[in-house]
């Protein structure tokens, strides 16, 4: 039985409940999600497997899941990405950001979403369990596929997007 956690409006911990109870009936819960970029600039897409619980066959960014009860966000997100991509690399939390997405198949995510960046470059081994495809693609292709074919796109993939965006001409700028 995978067990997700139970947060607040501040993500602080009010219980755990069982994966897909949580998802039925729409509990907010604690998540992350990674965007990996190349040294291309370029935003490594996935493109999630068919047979996932929902938005199966739809494209998002590198790897999302939730933490175990116990184990910290930035382990979970670590452990994650090796799982589904089979790759490492350092990360960084850059945001984070609450959402609620209802799916014709009765399920809901409602999640306080720990927003993670990093750099990777080399090899994959795609857990095909989790993902069908991957892909890098640039910012402005992404933007431009957003608005064509919004559909093609996970909910949250779509809300956080802009943000990204936003994170990474404020990074440029810095750096």
């Amino acid at each position: 039985m995978e067990e997700v956690i139970l947060v607040d409006e501040q993500d602080k911990e009010i219980g755990v409940m069982e994966k897909m109870e949580a998802h039925l009936k729409g509990r907010l819960h604690r998540a992350f999600s990674i965007f990996i970029f190349n040294d291309k600039n370029e935003m490594l897409l996935q493109q999630r497997a068919t047979g996932k619980y929902h938005s199966g066959g739809l494209w998002t960014n590198a790897c999302c899941s939730h933490p175990k009860p116990g184990e910290r966000i930035e382990d979970a997100a670590v452990r994650r990405l090796k799982e589904e991509l089979g790759f490492e690399t350092p990360i960084d939390k850059i945001f984070d950001f609450t959402y609620k997405a209802s799916f014709s198949n009765g399920l809901t995510e409602h999640e306080f979403d720990h927003v993670f960046a990093g750099v990777y470059n080399g090899e994959m081994n795609i857990n095909k369990n989790e993902a069908e495809n991957v892909c890098f693609r640039s910012m402005e292709e992404i933007e431009s596929d957003l608005q064509t074919h919004p559909h093609k796109f996970t909910a949250w993939f779509s809300l956080a997007f802009p943000r990204i965006k936003n994170w990474k001409n404020t990074a440029s700028v810095i750096a």
